[in-house]
């Protein structure tokens, strides 16, 4: 059966030099029960200040724990680093990148539970996970799977924050399964987690609240603009680039 690693970190900050100070995860398998690592780790960089006001953890909190690659939780992200199973996380690429600063390689599969809250409620304004804890009703199942896996939860600590991403998981499992019936929905969410996002609506600039293909087709050289002069994410890459084209298709 596949395990599946759902993981956090929090960390002395998010820059280059910034490393791991805590790891929290839950590893669910079907036949097996849940696995619960909840960890601070030591590290010589200096936490942030604003680290700090996000996650509470001071520097007297970690002397004398072991380093990331040290805890219980790393050597089992090891022992289960293969293929057949997932790694997952909210905003994977932020916490996978701290890992691969510890000397972590994966070859897990990779689900990202934020592009896939993206995908599948794009009706959502936010998709940060605080968000969706209080969108979704999650909020009212979690002191009943917390008190199963002695669990306290709290906003922005790295256990608290993996129990209200498995429950989401859990909803983006049936959502996917809605969506996408003919699929099965662990293999269609690395699917999805690959792939960019669409921007229906602009949430910033002169067209903030308007569609996106509304906006091409009435102001196409504004679109023009956006890409010659924006730092763009990925899906804001992938969204003007497929108004430009079907824009352009239009003429022909």
């Amino acid at each position: 059966m596949p395990k599946y690693v759902l993981f956090d970190t929090e960390t002395t900050g998010n820059q280059e030099e910034d490393r791991i100070i805590q790891l929290g995860a839950m590893i669910v398998d079907a036949k097996a029960p849940v696995e619960v690592y909840d960890e601070l780790c030591f590290s010589d960089v200096e936490i942030k200040l604003e680290a700090m006001e996000v996650h509470n953890i001071t520097p007297d909190m970690i002397i004398g724990k072991p380093e990331a690659t040290q805890t219980k939780f790393y050597q089992k992200l090891q022992e289960y680093n293969n293929p057949s199973n997932y790694l997952i996380a909210h905003n994977i690429n932020f916490d996978l990148g701290m890992i691969k600063k510890e000397g972590f390689e994966s070859q897990y599969q990779i689900l990202d539970t934020l592009r896939c809250a993206q995908h599948l409620f794009p009706e959502l304004p936010y998709h940060r996970l605080q968000y969706l804890r209080y969108a979704l009703d999650i909020y009212m199942d979690e002191e009943e799977e917390a008190a199963k896996h002695n669990i306290t939860i709290k906003a922005h600590d790295a256990i608290g924050d993996v129990l209200v991403m498995k429950l989401f998981l859990s909803q983006l499992v049936a959502k996917c399964r809605t969506a996408y019936p003919d699929f099965n929905p662990m293999e269609k969410l690395v699917e999805l987690t690959k792939t960019p996002v669409f921007i229906q609506t602009f949430k910033f600039g002169k067209y903030k609240g308007k569609e996106t293909t509304q906006v091409a087709k009435e102001d196409p050289s504004y679109i023009m603009w956006m890409m010659k002069n924006m730092d763009m994410d990925e899906n804001l890459k992938y969204t003007l680039e497929k108004l430009t084209s079907n824009t352009t298709n239009d003429y022909y």
